[in-house]
């Protein structure tokens, strides 16, 4: 009876060994790989630089209200700083919309004439605003072409006018508002681009071409303020160029699968 026993424990440890030797190694398999991911440029930035701008003006003189000359063009020139925030929408893995507002504080300097008494003045625009809409394309993940266009106001000082020789005019004009559209277009592109670890931080370099309303700019006696029978009638058009540098709160955010 023992020896039997003993027979059937070495025959299932016989069997159970070979059993397993038969089995084969479970193979390893790696984890699937994560889709390659990007930064999202959906959400809000704020943004400060500065730049340069150029204006022209067609201009004459009125007199009672009525042209009494014919069209000249004017025109001055300046630096100025500009700061301004908006919101952006990634509405695909390509495309980019967004609204924004800004405003430029400087000095773009240039002439003011009256034709008629042949007397000028230095008249600057000191501060502009707009408030308008983008649309982008991403050419890279952190790079952005885009073009923008909206509503834009500006303010121009007033000026006293002198004669050819310099001689005081005994006139002057005061500082007045001017309202329009513009159009531009840039590109905005994250620090890194140039090997700089910024995250949330970008910089954008921008065209625009503001046209505004004809104003037409009254000239009044000095001392007395009292209007005289001439006015300047005067239709500026800007161009500026401005880099800024941006930050994006959400750039270290939601992620979008590309």
């Amino acid at each position: 009876m023992k020896k039997f026993l003993l027979a059937s424990v070495a025959l299932l440890t016989l069997t159970g060994a070979a059993s397993a030797a038969d089995l084969a190694a479970r193979p390893y398999t790696k984890a699937p790989m994560m889709a390659p991911v990007a930064q999202s440029w959906t959400g809000f930035y704020i943004f400060g630089g500065a730049g340069g701008g150029i204006w022209d003006a067609d201009s004459h003189t009125n007199v009672l209200g009525v042209p009494a000359t014919i069209d000249q063009r004017v025109g001055g020139d300046g630096w100025f700083g500009t700061v301004g925030l908006g919101y952006d929408w990634q509405v695909s893995p390509g495309w980019v919309f967004g609204a924004f507002a800004d405003g430029q504080f400087g000095s773009l300097r240039g002439n003011l004439n009256d034709q008629f008494v042949g007397a000028t003045g230095r008249i600057k625009m000191e501060d502009a605003w707009a408030a308008g809409a983008r649309l982008g394309y991403l050419v890279a993940p952190n790079v952005l072409s885009y073009v923008n266009a909206g509503y834009s106001g500006s303010h121009w000082s007033g000026t006293g006018l002198t004669f050819l020789n310099g001689a005081p005019a005994g006139v002057h004009t005061d500082s007045f508002n001017s309202n329009g559209w513009f159009v531009g277009g840039g590109v905005e592109n994250n620090l890194n681009i140039f090997g700089i670890s910024a995250p949330g931080w970008f910089m954008k370099t921008e065209y625009r071409a503001a046209y505004y309303d004809r104003k037409d700019v009254n000239i009044r006696f000095d001392g007395t303020n009292a209007l005289t029978a001439d006015s300047v009638s005067f239709k500026p058009w800007v161009q500026t160029i401005s880099t800024s540098l941006v930050y994006r709160f959400n750039w270290t955010g939601p992620v979008v699968k590309y």
